[in-house]
C-alpha cells in the first residue's frame, strides 16, 4: 500500500540541504555587510519599527522602577527633613542667644556714644527685675551706693529718659519710671520751646501733659525734651512724643497724652547720670616754642 503524500503536499528539499543553504546565505550577507555596509539603512528602519514594541515591553519595568524610586525618594526626603528639623531645634537656642547678644552689643555701643555726648558722669547699670508692687512702675538695677549711685539721679537709655533713682541700697537701686503715677518731670516742646510738666499715667505706660491751655501751641507728633529747670535732669534729653490731644471748649485745659521715647521693654542696659559734671578733657600737649638763638658775633679782622 502506497503511503506517499500527494504532490501538492510535497515538503521540498531535505532539511540538511535547507540548513546548508541558509547558513551559506547568512555568511554571504554578513561578509557583504561587513565590506559594503549595505544593510545599515535596513537596520535603521527595523530599529525604528521595533522601538514602540520595545517601549511597550519595557513599560511594566519602567513603571515598577518609577514607583520604587518615588517611594524611596519620598522616604529619603522625609528622613532628611526630620534630621534638618531636629538640627534646627538643637541650634535654635544658640541662634536666639546670638541674636540677643548682637542686639545687646549694639545697644551698649549706642549707650557708649550717648555717654560720650553727655556733660555729666554716668554709670552703666543693668535692669534686674521689675518691682513687685503692681500699683507702681518701678524697676531694680544692679548698681547701688557702693558704685556711687545717689537717690534722685536720672536714669536714661540710648534714646531718652527712663526715670529717676528713688531708693538706694548697697548693691542695688530702685528706679521709678516716668510713667509712674507719682512721677513728674518738667519738659519743653522742642519745636517752639513751650514749657510744661508731664505726669505719669500709671498702668497705661503713658504720660499726661497737664494744665496746658486749650489753645496752647502744641501738635500731634511734637517731641518733648527735658527743660533742665529742676536741676535734676540735664536739658535737651528726649522724653516723649505727643500721641493724642483732646480740646474741649467747655474746659480751660487740653487733655494731652504722651508716649515715652525710652522704655524698659526693649533693652536691659541703662545709664545712671551723676550730678557731677565731666572734667574737661586735657588738651593735647603742644611742643614748646623754640627760643630764637643769639646771633653769633662775627670776629673782626685784625
Amino acid at each position: 500500500m502506497d503511503h506517499q503524500p500527494p504532490p501538492f503536499f510535497n515538503r521540498g528539499p531535505a532539511p540538511l540541504v535547507r540548513l546548508t543553504f541558509f547558513v551559506s546565505l547568512a555568511v554571504l550577507l554578513m561578509v557583504l555587510d561587513a565590506r559594503f555596509r549595505y544593510a545599515e539603512s535596513v537596520r535603521q528602519v527595523v530599529a525604528l519599527a521595533a522601538y514602540p514594541i520595545q517601549r511597550v515591553a519595557m513599560a511594566p519595568v519602567d513603571l515598577f522602577n518609577g514607583v520604587v524610586g518615588y517611594f524611596s525618594s519620598t522616604a529619603a526626603l522625609r528622613a532628611e527633613n526630620a534630621a534638618l528639623r531636629a538640627k534646627q531645634l538643637r541650634e535654635a537656642p544658640e541662634l536666639l542667644q546670638l541674636e540677643a547678644l548682637k542686639d545687646e552689643n549694639n545697644q551698649l555701643r549706642r549707650l557708649l556714644d550717648a555717654r560720650e555726648r553727655l556733660p555729666r558722669k554716668s554709670v552703666f547699670a543693668e535692669i534686674l527685675y521689675a518691682a513687685r508692687d503692681p500699683f507702681s512702675r518701678k524697676v531694680v538695677i544692679d548698681k547701688g551706693s557702693q558704685n556711687g549711685i545717689l537717690a534722685g539721679e536720672p536714669v536714661i537709655d540710648d534714646v531718652g529718659v527712663i526715670g529717676q533713682v528713688t531708693r538706694v541700697y548697697l548693691l542695688m537701686s530702685e528706679v521709678t519710671l516716668l510713667s509712674d503715677k507719682d512721677q513728674a518731670i518738667p519738659l519743653q516742646v522742642l519745636r517752639n520751646g513751650l514749657r510744661a510738666v508731664a505726669y505719669g499715667g500709671g498702668e497705661s505706660g503713658t504720660l499726661d501733659l497737664r494744665f496746658m491751655a486749650a489753645n496752647a501751641d502744641i501738635k500731634n507728633g511734637d517731641v518733648l525734651v527735658t527743660s533742665g529747670i529742676d536741676g535734676t535732669y540735664p536739658p535737651g534729653l528726649p522724653v516723649a512724643t505727643v500721641a493724642r490731644i483732646e480740646r474741649d471748649a467747655a474746659y480751660a485745659f487740653a487733655r494731652i497724652t504722651l508716649t515715652p521715647t525710652a522704655g524698659i521693654d526693649r533693652y536691659r542696659q541703662v545709664l545712671v547720670l551723676s550730678n557731677e559734671a565731666m572734667p574737661p578733657r586735657p588738651a593735647e600737649a603742644e611742643p614748646p616754642a623754640r627760643k630764637p638763638g643769639k646771633p653769633k658775633r662775627q670776629r673782626k679782622a685784625g
